[in-house]
């Protein structure tokens, strides 16, 4: 079996513009005398490698601890593209992982997208309309144009998809795999920071 880690290592990850970064306080040092090294940290939800639970965009959706721990564990495709993905883009992408499920016999609802990819609200309306993926997940910060993502989102967690977000993926060939990208357990939150990694079964 082979594991590959896909999460961002978080002090040195990349931040949406806007959000406040990841910081680290040193509270305890063996090496200055005390009884043990202890740390203190703080960062947004949406720092890093993270998940987007529905509410958020959407006011009433499910937030983090509402979604079934399912959603961010089981079987998803990797799919290599870059540039803008549009609607025939999105088609070929779900028809390469419709292929890939019947070779590998798994019923595979989760979709990670390998390289520097934006989704347009366009592929999204068809990811959408094809009702097959509940987990998307990209290497961006966000999905959709990082300039103006609040449309995909909207339309995508509002249907009640999730997301992975902020994932690295540069060392993964396209294919099936087992996706464990549990997220921190903050309750009710929006999002939350998670240790992302593909198994290679």
């Amino acid at each position: 079996m082979k594991i590959y880690d896909i999460t961002q290592e978080v002090f040195s990850c990349v931040v949406f513009p806007g959000d406040p970064a990841p910081e680290r306080e040193i509270l305890l040092e063996t090496a200055k005398g005390d009884v043990c090294n202890l740390s203190k940290f703080s960062m947004c939800a949406h720092n890093g490698t993270h998940v987007d639970a529905p509410y958020h965009f959407i006011q009433n959706g499910k937030k983090l601890d509402e979604v079934p721990l399912d959603a961010w564990i089981g079987d998803a495709y990797v799919a290599k593209f870059e540039g803008t993905i549009a609607p025939d883009d999105i088609r070929r992408i779900l028809h390469q992982l419709d292929e890939a499920a019947a070779s590998s016999g798994k019923e595979i609802k989760k979709l990670l997208i390998k390289g520097k990819a934006t989704l347009s609200y366009e592929a999204a309306e068809v990811l959408l309309s094809e009702g097959k993926i509940e987990l998307f997940g990209n290497e961006s910060q966000t999905v959709g144009p990082e300039e103006a993502p609040a449309a995909v989102h909207r339309l995508l967690l509002g249907a009640g998809m999730v997301f992975l977000e902020g994932i690295r993926l540069g060392a993964v060939p396209e294919g099936v795999y087992l996706l464990d990208a549990t997220p921190i357990h903050l309750g009710g939150s929006d999002g939350a920071p998670c240790r992302a990694v593909l198994l290679e079964l």
